[in-house]
């Protein structure tokens, strides 16, 4: 660690996100560059990462769009940065996520560690016997929409890091690459498909709806899996 940088970032937090991101594999972002080409000259490539990192001069480039086809004729819209800026979100998906377990909520099972839909699903069957009613909600086109002042506000209630919080700024500010070429701004939401996504989405829909569920209806459990929810009630109970 180089203490004449204005951030204290360990190199050796660098490389274990390189080896996150080269366990993922995925494609080559705007750059062109595969994981194969960075590993090349991955010791340069690491250090420029962790360089302009901890100087804070990192500024993520565009992400590249592509529109993945879904069962029902549509397409759903994905986000891929390069591999630098995957291994870039993942330092600080990696420093948040050790703060953020701590909080989170025991029915939120989405894109956590040790967690799966395969657990969801179990704890639903197990209520199912309890309960009358089901609710399946699905928040259309969230990780597009989401409210860039409120995340930020979410974070901020979490850690105060510097560059934690510069990071995410940047990367909720990073253009948008289409696929014919043109970039195109973005004033709202978090690419699907970026490392840092999954967590930060997790975050904003702790106190959206795991929190507001349990201050407001703590008798109606749920299961959530991302932006899927099915809350659970009795005969009895009022509807939300």
């Amino acid at each position: 660690m180089d203490k004449a940088k204005p951030f204290a970032i360990a190199k050796r937090e660098v490389w274990e996100a390189y080896k996150r991101v080269k366990a993922n594999r995925g494609a080559a972002g705007v750059d062109g560059q595969s994981i194969a080409q960075f590993e090349e000259r991955s010791s340069k490539n690491l250090y420029r990462i962790w360089n302009r990192m901890s100087s804070g001069s990192y500024y993520p480039p565009p992400v590249r769009r592509v529109d993945i086809p879904k069962g029902d004729g549509r397409t759903r819209p994905l986000g891929i940065p390069t591999v630098s800026d995957r291994i870039a979100q993942m330092v600080v998906q990696r420093y948040l996520e050790r703060i953020l377990e701590l909080v989170f909520h025991q029915d939120s099972y989405g894109y956590r560690p040790g967690r799966s839909a395969h657990q969801a699903l179990a704890v639903a069957r197990q209520r199912c016997w309890r309960y009358d009613w089901v609710l399946d909600l699905d928040i259309k086109s969230f990780f597009d929409e989401i409210d860039p002042e409120l995340l930020m506000r979410a974070v901020r209630r979490h850690t105060d890091c510097k560059w934690v919080l510069l990071y995410i700024e940047r990367w909720l500010q990073a253009p948008v690459c289409m696929p014919e070429g043109t970039l195109v701004s973005r004033e709202k939401g978090t690419p699907q498909g970026a490392v840092v996504s999954p967590l930060l989405a997790n975050l904003f829909l702790h106190y959206a709806f795991d929190r507001w569920m349990s201050e407001h209806h703590p008798s109606i459990p749920f299961e959530r899996y991302a932006d899927d929810g099915a809350p659970r009630r009795r005969r009895e109970e009022t509807v939300m």
